[in-house]
């Protein structure tokens, strides 16, 4: 008996100590490090909007630098926020990745997205920021690159850097024209409003874009967006490269505004469905709209090929805009494009231009799409449509 009781008050002890055990084990601490920093960045956001230096701050590494918040202050900001979007820690360091969304008051409809990389170290058991920087492959924002002065328009908003106020000035007034220009072409349906990035030279330019200098050079300007832009797609930037805008006289300056304004005005039909051709001559389209300009001044590439005989056997095909390549091709398909809606202007009119341009977009997928518009909006084909173009080619270029 006293065996039996001993094994048995032995096996009690067992299981106790087995319960003790589950008991601490069995339910790990949460590790809370996520919604810390999280907390960290919420509290950063804020003293970006607040303009609160300390608070800002109070979030950082002692040691990192608060250049950014200080080029932050010119910027008028209507909303800041991160979500982060993953967390790798190793003890009291942390490296985070998370997504930037900023919107500018009175310009942005939608925000701006940019993924971030937060370097992180916890110190007397908070979390702070030793570095926040642009993640892998992705892009820079416009005040990493220095001090940003802003030049309001009655229709613009223009930042640069390493730029005067007086040629940041000249920018606006080149905006302001193109506005009411591409709502007299396009239509009201838009914001009636751009927002312009003056990088100081094309390296800045490509870091705005994350992509290498190399494939803009000497392109003097590009538009950042997403195609179908809805409510919830990112907002519309014309960055320019000043390197080669600066090459330009007075009207190549304000066709090219003008083009880039075309497409933030066109973004929400502007699709998938939509072949470059048709956004890019579309654009050049209304840059030239009302110009003057005749078909050789506007289409010299494209005017000489048709004079040696080299009348091309098919609309631009999308390959044929990249920028890394042939220069002469990259203007011919350009042109064709331009050529292209302006024969649609011409022949079937400026309403029907439009119609056709939303027509496409509308279609949303690529197959059918220019075909469906052909056939619904000007009621021809697209073999017809083809050698019609070519003829116009020969008229107007030969």
């Amino acid at each position: 008996m006293a065996g039996r009781r001993r094994a048995s008050r032995a096996g009690c002890s067992l299981v106790l100590l087995l319960a003790v055990l589950v008991g601490c084990g069995g339910r790990p601490t949460p590790d809370t490090a996520s919604a810390d920093v999280q907390r960290v960045l919420d509290r950063r956001a804020a003293a970006v909007l607040d303009r609160n230096e300390s608070a800002y701050r109070a979030t950082e590494e002692p040691s990192a630098s608060t250049a950014e918040f200080t080029r932050l202050r010119a910027v008028p900001l209507a909303a800041w926020s991160y979500r982060l979007t993953d967390l790798h820690r190793s003890g009291d360091r942390a490296t985070a990745g998370a997504e930037l969304r900023y919107r500018i008051e009175g310009y942005d409809r939608a925000p701006v997205t940019a993924a971030r990389t937060l370097r992180l170290v916890r110190e007397g058991g908070t979390w702070r920021v030793a570095s926040d920087v642009p993640a892998e492959r992705a892009s820079q924002q416009l005040w990493e690159q220095g001090a940003v002065t802003v030049v309001r328009g009655a229709h613009s908003l223009v930042l640069g850097v390493g730029q005067s106020g007086e040629r940041l000035r000249a920018y606006a007034g080149l905006a302001d024209r193109a506005v009411p220009a591409v709502t007299d072409a396009w239509g009201a349906d838009w914001t009636g409003h751009v927002v312009v990035l003056v990088p100081k030279s094309l390296e800045g330019m490509a870091g705005l874009l994350g992509a290498p200098a190399s494939g803009y050079r000497g392109i003097a300007a590009v538009t950042t967006g997403e195609a179908g832009g809805t409510a919830r797609a990112p907002a519309d930037r014309i960055i320019v490269n000043p390197d080669a805008y600066g090459l330009l006289g007075d009207f190549g300056k304000q066709v090219v505004l003008t083009h880039e304004t075309t497409h933030v005005a066109t973004r929400a039909h502007t699709t998938a469905a939509t072949p470059l051709w048709l956004s890019e001559g579309f654009a050049d389209w209304v840059g030239y709209r009302g110009s003057g300009r005749t078909a050789t001044q506007a289409a010299p590439e494209l005017a000489r090929a048709v004079l040696d005989g080299h009348v091309p056997a098919a609309l631009p095909d999308d390959k044929d805009f990249g920028f890394a390549g042939d220069a002469a091709r990259l203007a011919r398909a350009y042109e064709g494009g331009w050529m292209a809606c302006r024969l649609i202007a011409d022949h079937w009119g400026e309403v029907r231009l439009n119609e056709f341009y939303r027509a496409v977009g509308d279609h949303e997928k690529r197959a059918g799409a220019v075909e469906g518009a052909l056939r619904d909006v000007l009621h021809t084909t697209p073999e017809k449509f083809t050698q019609q173009w070519q003829a116009y080619l020969k008229a107007q270029l030969a």
